[in-house]
């Protein structure tokens, strides 16, 4: 057996981890490393561990130079001092705040180590990751209680980021509070675009659709156009009106197709008044079609004019709505029918136009325009037993003056009642006497004479009744007349409609006399 080999002590693993572990420090989080496998003996990776250790002791010129049998030790004892210094150098890294233990002999030097245990020291041992390693007691009967070794030698950190004071790690909660505002800052912003997108959609949704060509489509297809439907056009209705009315009777798919037709086709088109008879499931382009073609017109559509009276009013009814005139007349002539309690009709027949459904009765057009009435006298807050003074009043205003002039013409009545002065008016006298439609302003001798109870230039007060059917404005005047004097007012110029308002006598016939100067300068403008 070679030297070497003779001189190497006995592997004794009992003395070996109770060397190496005794005056290891407190644990710390374990760092797996690689297996620890001692050289065998013999062997190259021996030699060369053993001839590094060798050279890793001082050298001097001076020393004496060891024998051959000597030289396993000295190399043993080499290599135990390089495990040492590798020792404490971790245990400093791993446990700044202890101290590096060193077993020491009673007086104070550093207790002797085998050579065995100096070669086993010189390799790691190895430190496991599933278990801790339980060194024995200070007796050495029984093991302490379990600890977990580091890794000798470093871990990964170590390896990689040796300067731990010049780039400090970031605390973790500034990293888990800057993650917050991001993670705001980004909900923000999603909460932002959805708001945005949502309002985009409610606004352009439709249009954004027809451009797309999402959805159903806005129109009937042709060809499908089926059944009857009546469609009722009211005075004024222009194409957006028309349009959904047109829908409500469900002839076109959509309340706007008919008006965006209009549009993008640049039509100018004309609606009147009158119930009309077209068909279900039409196009935007039949429905126009069909309301421009007078055959589908049912002449059912009623005007009524102002200052109008029963005795024209009715022929215009029967001869719009077909009726013989017998039933109108019937349908008037008894005004409880409709609870009014007056001698007669007159201006209960409201001016306007109206539109009614195949098939009504004349009582029914009558009724119409009776709550036609009850709908102004209410609205300009007349009391039901004051309506039939006012609408007297109200007819005598619609006569007599413009509508700039309303208010102060009730006045100018109501002045003349308070003193018991007559009226006077020649709408009154023209309408008793027959003559109130004769197209002329001045009233003849006859009418003015004739002692009707009409007649307010015979008669002090009040006509018995309304003398024709009254606007809203005249209705309104005739409840809040203007304030003033005046007892005297005379139309002076008929192409303006201008009128003079005195006070006095003197006054009126300065005013009269400008009337005549008109009157013989226009002699065809309906003076007499």
């Amino acid at each position: 057996m070679p030297e070497r080999e003779s001189a190497s002590p006995q592997h004794d693993p009992d003395a070996r981890l109770g060397d190496l572990f005794e005056n290891l420090p407190d644990p710390a989080p374990q760092i797996p490393v690689v297996e620890d496998s001692r050289p065998a003996p013999g062997s190259r990776r021996a030699a060369r561990e053993a001839a590094a250790a060798a050279g890793a002791a001082p050298q001097s010129a001076a020393a004496p130079q060891p024998s051959a049998s000597a030289q396993p030790a000295a190399a043993d004892a080499a290599a135990q001092d390089a495990s040492s210094a590798r020792r404490e150098m971790v245990e400093q890294q791993a446990s700044p705040e202890q101290a590096p233990a060193t077993e020491t002999s009673p007086a104070g030097h550093p207790a002797p180590v085998s050579a065995t245990q100096a070669s086993d020291a010189a390799e790691p041992a190895p430190v496991r990751t599933d278990a801790a390693v339980s060194p024995r007691s200070e007796d050495g009967d029984s093991p302490a209680e379990p600890v977990s070794r580091p890794a000798i030698g470093g871990g990964l950190d170590d390896l990689f980021h040796d300067d731990h004071e010049d780039h400090p790690r970031a605390p973790k909660k500034k990293r888990r509070t800057g993650c917050l505002v991001a993670l705001v800052i980004v909900l923000a912003l999603l909460g932002g675009l959805a708001a945005g997108g949502a309002w985009v959609w409610n606004t352009y949704g439709d249009k954004i659709s027809d451009a797309m060509g999402w959805g159903d489509p806005k129109d009937w297809e042709p060809g499908l156009a089926t059944g009857e439907a009546m469609v009722t056009i009211s005075e004024g209705d222009t194409g957006q009106p028309v349009s959904q009315a047109l829908f409500d009777a469900g002839v076109t798919r959509t309340e706007d197709v008919f008006y965006d037709y209009l549009v993008e086709e640049n039509v100018s088109a004309t609606f009147y008044p009158g119930v009309y008879r077209l068909q279900k499931k039409m196009t935007a382009a039949a429905a126009l079609e069909a309301l421009q073609n007078p055959e589908n017109k049912l002449e059912n559509t009623v005007s009524v004019a102002e200052g109008g009276t029963i005795s024209s009013i009715l022929p215009s009814i029967a001869e719009t709505m077909e009726f013989p005139i017998e039933e109108l007349q019937a349908a008037v002539a008894d005004p409880s029918v409709y609870g009014v309690a007056a001698q007669s009709l007159e201006g209960w027949l409201f001016p306007a136009v109206y539109t009614f459904d195949p098939g009504v009765t004349a009582t029914q057009v009558i009724q119409k325009m009776v709550d036609r009435t009850r709908e102004s006298l209410a609205s300009a807050g007349v009391p039901d037993a004051d309506a039939e003074r006012i609408l007297t009043i109200a007819s005598i205003i619609q006569r007599e003056g413009r509508t700039d002039d309303f208010d102060k013409v009730s006045r100018v009545i109501q002045n003349r009642l308070d003193i018991d002065m007559k009226l006077q008016m020649d709408s009154t006298a023209q309408y008793g006497y027959g003559s109130l439609h004769e197209g002329v302003v001045s009233s003849s001798k006859e009418a003015l004479e004739d002692p009707n109870p009409w007649n307010t230039y015979v008669n002090t007060g009040l006509p018995v009744t309304p003398i024709a059917s009254a606007s809203d404005a005249a209705i309104n005047a005739a409840m809040h007349p203007a304030d003033g004097p005046w007892l005297y007012f005379v139309t002076v110029n008929l192409e303006t409609g201008e009128t003079v308002f005195s006070t006095t006598y003197e006054e009126h016939q300065a005013a009269i006399e400008q009337w005549d100067a008109w009157c013989k300068a226009n002699p065809d403008g309906g003076c007499s």
